[in-house]
């Protein structure tokens, strides 16, 4: 895999390289909030945006984020709006959909996907009655676009608000992310072992596993203890020898985290009991909000692998 990755990746990398003086820019690393030793364990792509995705040993990083990742997603016919998991009134079974390409993704090109449903049904995103498969499983008229529309939005439910007129908002789509593309908020989520320990000792009942919240990369922090991705906003990470993130903002968290998935169950816990212990400053927001993991812009494009290192840079 990773030869194929390399092969589809050097002609596009020589268009994409970091200039010398963005180079001496971010060439200091800092021991500041820095682990003792940190490494990638392991890399998540979600080929269709709110369903269950892959995890991968390596992956392309591109301006975009992980290569292939919410390169599709359902459009709501009748609303117009991106379906997301974030309103589980309307979509109450998302999550039990899930997406995987039919062969790896190039930056050329993007190869067919298989969305298997929840009953074990499997379609084919270049089968001429995808939409029509996809609207019959979920009871509502959807169709499977590979390109956001204008002015992109979606719906997000809010449990407390629950049986008011303000229940249900209505979200951005893609605020510091690329023109066109699916994402909440930011192209890369990252997300650290530290956190997950964390959040496991506030709430022992509650079952904290890094799918829950959905990250492109999830990092081993080794020993090192605490919600640590807090004071990385602002500073930049290095991941192997190509890599670099900038990361932007915490990600504040919503319902989707206590959703069940797959063997996860159901737990609001997740969210009153864990997740609201970390409620921190969020820029894009301008308030502080309960927050799991970081956002992250790609500054440096390359190839990361499982167990390649990362370091914090000023």
């Amino acid at each position: 895999m990773e030869k194929a990755l390399a092969r589809s990746f050097v002609g596009w990398l020589t268009q994409h390289k970091t200039s010398p003086s963005e180079e001496r820019q971010i060439s200091k690393v800092t021991d500041m909030n820095q682990p003792q030793r940190a490494s990638v364990a392991t890399v998540w792509r979600y080929p269709v945006k709110s369903m269950m995705g892959e995890e991968l040993n390596a992956s392309i990083i591109t301006p975009s984020g992980v290569l292939g990742d919410r390169a599709f997603a359902l459009i709501d016919e009748e609303t117009g709006k991106v379906v997301s998991a974030k309103n589980p009134k309307k979509w109450p079974d998302f999550f039990s959909y899930r997406a995987a390409y039919a062969s790896p993704p190039s930056v050329d090109s993007l190869a067919p996907i298989w969305v298997t449903f929840p009953r074990g049904t499997i379609v084919r995103s270049d089968q001429s009655d995808v939409d029509s498969a996809l609207s019959a499983s979920l009871s509502r008229k959807v169709r499977l676009s590979g390109s956001a529309p204008n002015a992109a939005s979606l719906e997000q439910y809010w449990p407390e608000y629950d049986g008011r007129a303000n229940e249900v908002s209505q979200e951005v789509v893609a605020g510091d992310a690329p023109v066109g593309t699916f994402f909440d908020f930011a192209a890369i989520h990252i997300l650290t072992t530290a956190t997950i320990d964390r959040l496991r000792k506030l709430y022992p009942e509650g079952r904290f596993e890094p799918r829950r919240f959905r990250p492109n990369v999830v990092i081993d922090t080794g020993d090192a203890e605490g919600f640590l991705e807090n004071d990385w906003v602002g500073r930049t990470l290095r991941i192997g020898d190509e890599v670099r993130m900038h990361i932007t903002d915490p990600c504040p968290r919503c319902v989707m985290p206590t959703l069940a998935q797959g063997d996860l169950p159901k737990d609001p816990g997740i969210l009153h009991k864990g997740i609201m212990h970390n409620k921190v400053h969020v820029p894009f927001a301008g308030k502080a909000l309960p927050s799991v993991g970081v956002y992250a812009r790609v500054i440096s494009a390359g190839i990361i692998r499982r167990g390649d290192s990362v370091q914090v840079e000023i």
